[in-house]
């Protein structure tokens, strides 16, 4: 039995490469939704319509842990997903994220950033209130996932565009910044250049796989029943250069990779 971790696209191999990290004994099958990818611009119906495929695929694999490696899902389609696998543990991105922000914050304001519908769903802001009284600047930026999807997450286009959408939050003077998409840590280096090197950035990648790792470590009859030969297979439903050369650059070369298109 392995451990399953989905997202719209490449992004979520962040998740991927902190758990190899952080578990790195433990089998792994990761999909991608690369031929429906971005998730963040879909309906609410559409995005648990995509969830529960995503999540039939890798439970027919083998998968015994899922882990939502999308925060449009984790907003909006967790509810759904543990309705379907009730016996599953699921994890999700937010609360870990939440959890690191509100440690680390000093003078209670945080920013996020993530897809319309993430930001639109107003999750962060509810998971943050339920922890006490902060200020809470939330942005969305839509073509963050289009531009690392298309490869071009060095351009020039895109520090342009980071900086449109990071000029106006910076100036409310977060000292926390969340990464709310699994896919911002790809480009965090443009992202900490635009917010400015005071404001310490949240990845959720990190934060969730610290979670299962601590979950793992209490739960040994769960740990027990979990395959550790140190695989990794990766699915996506279209395979192509650009993608292959992200899985690359996030996880190194010779990651074997299979596309599974007739299912999506």
């Amino acid at each position: 039995m392995m451990i399953g971790i989905f997202d719209s696209g490449v992004g979520g191999l962040t998740v991927v490469r902190e758990l190899q990290k952080e578990l790195p004994e433990y089998d792994l099958i990761y999909f991608g939704d690369t031929a429906r990818t971005p998730y963040g611009n879909k309906s609410k119906e559409t995005i648990i319509k995509y969830a529960l495929e995503d999540a039939d695929f890798l439970i027919a694999r083998g998968a015994h842990v899922l882990v939502v490696a999308c925060n449009t899902v984790s907003a909006l389609g967790i509810d759904a997903l543990r309705k379907r696998y009730p016996d599953i543990p699921i994890f999700e991105v937010i609360t870990p994220a939440v959890k690191k922000a509100i440690e680390l914050s000093n003078n209670k304001r945080i920013g996020i950033i993530g897809t319309r519908a993430t930001i639109g769903s107003g999750i962060y802001e509810k998971k943050i209130a339920e922890e006490g009284r902060f200020s809470v600047i939330s942005k969305a930026c839509p073509l963050f996932v289009p531009f690392i999807e298309e490869g071009w997450h060095k351009s020039a286009e895109l520090k342009r565009i980071a900086r449109r959408y990071l000029d106006g939050l910076k100036n409310e003077n977060p000292d926390v910044l969340i990464l709310g998409c699994t896919h911002y840590p790809i480009i965090k280096d443009i992202i900490q250049v635009k917010i400015g090197r005071r404001t310490r950035l949240v990845d959720s990648a990190l934060s969730i796989a610290q979670e299962i790792k601590k979950l793992l470590f209490s739960d040994k009859g769960l740990d027990n029943k979990l395959s550790k030969n140190k695989e990794l297979k990766i699915y996506l439903s279209d395979k192509t250069p650009h993608s292959i050369n992200i899985v690359n650059k996030i996880l190194g070369n010779n990651v074997n990779i299979y596309e599974d298109s007739d299912n999506f």
